[in-house]
């Protein structure tokens, strides 16, 4: 799968590139040692054309104490949800996403050169929990711990939009 032609529902490595133009202290870096982490799930905003990436997390236990203290005092926790992918769980942190351009991803996330999807199921949660998210931000709620109003006018500079 060619880069250009990601979309909603893959999951993918970000380029240093981005974190080097982007400059947010409070984005998730790149890369531990010589592995790509973390990975992100992709999703496409219907209004601006942006992709946008959640970072993903295999440290279940250290999310499912936020989720818990979170839900405890809100009632619900919509930063960050666990579900399945691949094999596993993977804890997807919307408290940490953020918008990217096709040309800032590195490549899409494969196994045996097969590119992983999202259980359709779950994409639909993520897919609505991004919107969740996103307007809850429009009306001046902090979600996200990065600057997303400013990344957002960022990539859509650059994609001259």
């Amino acid at each position: 799968m060619n880069v250009c032609d990601i979309k909603t529902g893959y999951v993918c490595h970000i380029k240093d590139s981005y974190f080097a133009f982007a400059q947010d202290s409070k984005l998730m870096r790149n890369r531990e040692g010589n592995a790509y982490r973390p990975t992100y799930f992709c999703l496409q905003d219907e209004k601006t054309g942006l992709l946008w990436v959640v970072p993903m997390s295999l440290q279940i236990k250290k999310y499912a104490e936020i989720i818990k203290k979170d839900t405890a005092r809100y009632g619900s926790c919509l930063k960050i949800f666990v579900a399945r992918y691949g094999d596993g769980e993977s804890a997807f942190l919307f408290q940490n996403m953020f918008p990217v351009l096709p040309k800032y991803i590195d490549h899409v996330h494969t196994v045996a050169g097969i590119p992983m999807a999202v259980n359709p199921a779950v994409q639909k949660e993520l897919s609505r929990r991004f919107k969740e998210v996103r307007r809850l931000h429009s009306r001046g709620v902090k979600v996200v711990f990065t600057d997303i109003s400013r990344l957002e006018r960022l990539m859509l500079e650059e994609a001259g939009r």
